[in-house]
């Protein structure tokens, strides 16, 4: 083999093993693609929906109230879940007639006011006030019908949170961001 030839081959395999290196670093930290599994976040995500999830977006702000959010599920740390967070460490949620009170107020953010949430669960009762744990967050999916989430197995540990959604990148036709 020529020398020209070991060299061209010697910078190709150099600038892939920097992109793989590169691409491992972005996913751990940065960027991790998700494919939604079930309908439980209809109508925002739906089944097969491909997203994007900031992983470092908490590490310099707190999570809102209203974002979507990605985390390892309580009761199984090694499958992810999606859905909408809904109360904050500490607050007392109660869900009644359809609707999200926090403290006793109700929540006028459309992204959780547009939606009909059902009392279920040993976590959502009804006429049940909950306080969510120091360290942890109440989430909620956005088809309440069919969704197995916080009102059924509690809440989510802080340290469970990987990210936020942010965009939908598949199908192209479904492309948005995330709200």
């Amino acid at each position: 083999m020529r020398q020209e030839t070991k060299m061209v081959i010697r910078e190709y395999g150099e600038s892939l093993l920097i992109a793989f290196i590169l691409a491992m670093i972005i996913r751990a930290f940065v960027v991790q693609a998700f494919k939604i599994p079930t309908g439980s976040m209809i109508p925002t995500l739906i089944e097969g929906d491909r997203i994007l999830v900031n992983k470092f977006i908490y590490r310099f702000h707190e999570p809102e109230r209203g974002d979507v959010i990605v985390f390892k599920y309580p009761e199984n740390p090694k499958i992810a879940f999606i859905k909408r967070l809904i109360a904050l460490e500490n607050e007392k949620i109660m869900i009644h007639n359809g609707r999200i009170f926090i403290d006793a107020k109700e929540i006028t953010d459309p992204a959780i006011s547009s939606r009909f949430y059902y009392n279920r669960g040993p976590y959502g009762d009804v006429n049940q006030e909950i306080t969510v744990l120091e360290k942890s967050l109440y989430a909620l999916g956005d088809n309440s019908a069919n969704s197995r989430d916080s009102r059924y197995w509690g809440y989510v540990p802080r340290k469970n949170l990987i990210g936020k959604a942010i965009l939908i990148y598949w199908p192209p036709y479904r492309m948005r961001l995330i709200k």
